[in-house]
């Protein structure tokens, strides 16, 4: 027998930031909103052991701490939060179609795209260790190069954000490596000459980590070799910063909604809109240039405010 359809006002996918600041306001505007989770509760904020730049927390918190802050506070206004996640959507009808773990059907008058983008990472063992530990690795110089002021740190990544956060974190610390794969960087001119012309950045082309060196609880350095040499050498560093680009989690909706080349939604300039009628986004889904909780946390509040005015109107025209 299959499980009866469920119909649902307001339908949020994702929990971090931007997913629970949507659905505080769309629970207070009575619309009675259902938040799935997903596969990592709480997005990528859960990775992150401080937060100290988000406003209202001036001793900072813990990003696990404050998930759970925000899915309370949604809760209390009356947020559906459950666990699961969305493995198919048809957003080509009038009736947006979304199904849970691939067997729960729910046909929604809104729905709010909150899915996040993931890091991505070398994958290497020692990298992954420390990233769990919390001990030095990590993939946003903006939200943690705070805590190696004046320290010696590495970074890998040749693009346009590589050389941004290398340029940032040349501002904390007392040297940053940068690691580039090939002999040349992916980077525009401008910002690979921003990085050549800092005095306490050292570019290696042409190197590739081999290894994140530490005592199993902090990072100490890390091992990089020379691809065209095959020389290895230890770098001392008590950070390691990955800066080789984000995955947005938005494949299943590629058949309906505009992506651009790599995957992030495009929404209409100053609003959540997508495409679709009554389909919104809000956070790092469709932001590939500030990828903050709080800029997550604000377009979060914008796609509930602009469903609720899409309800309104739908409401007015089936009145009038």
């Amino acid at each position: 027998m299959t499980a009866p359809i469920e119909k649902v006002k307001c339908l949020i996918i994702g929990s971090g930031p931007a997913g629970y600041t949507a659905a505080i306001y769309a629970a207070r505007a009575n619309m009675n909103p259902v938040l799935y989770q997903g596969t990592q509760p709480g997005g990528q904020l859960t990775t992150t052991n401080e937060v100290e730049n988000f406003p209202g927390y001036p001793d900072g918190i813990t990003g696990p701490e404050m998930m759970i802050q925000l899915q309370q506070q949604a809760q209390r206004f009356g947020t559906d939060v459950r666990d699961g996640w969305v493995t198919k959507v048809d957003f080509s009808g009038p009736t947006h179609k979304v199904w849970v773990n691939d067997e729960k059907e729910i046909h929604c008058d809104t729905v709010i795209i909150s899915t996040g983008a993931s890091a991505k990472y070398l994958g290497l063992p020692s990298e992954q260790h420390y990233l769990k530990m919390g001990g030095g690795v990590s993939a946003c110089a903006v939200c943690d190069g705070f805590f190696y002021r004046n320290q010696e740190v590495v970074i890998v990544g040749a693009g346009d954000s590589a050389c941004e956060e290398a340029h940032y974190l040349s501002k904390l610390c007392k040297k940053v490596t940068m690691l580039v794969r090939s002999e040349n960087f992916r980077a525009s001119k401008i910002m690979e000459d921003r990085v050549r012309n800092t005095a306490n950045i050292e570019i290696l082309l042409n190197t590739e980590t081999v290894e994140v060196l530490g005592d199993g609880q902090v990072v100490s350095g890390v091992m990089v070799s020379n691809n065209v040499t095959k020389e290895q050498r230890e770098i001392p560093a008590t950070g390691f910063f990955v800066a080789i680009g984000h995955k947005p989690n938005t494949d299943i909706f590629n058949r309906f909604l505009e992506l651009d080349e790599t995957g992030y939604i495009i929404n209409v300039p100053g609003s959540s809109k997508t495409n679709v009628e009554g389909v919104f986004v809000a956070g790092d889904a469709a932001d590939h240039v500030y990828r903050q909780a709080i800029t997550a946390a604000g377009t979060g509040c914008m796609a509930a405010l602009d469903a609720e005015r899409y309800l309104a109107s739908v409401e007015h025209l089936a009145h009038s």
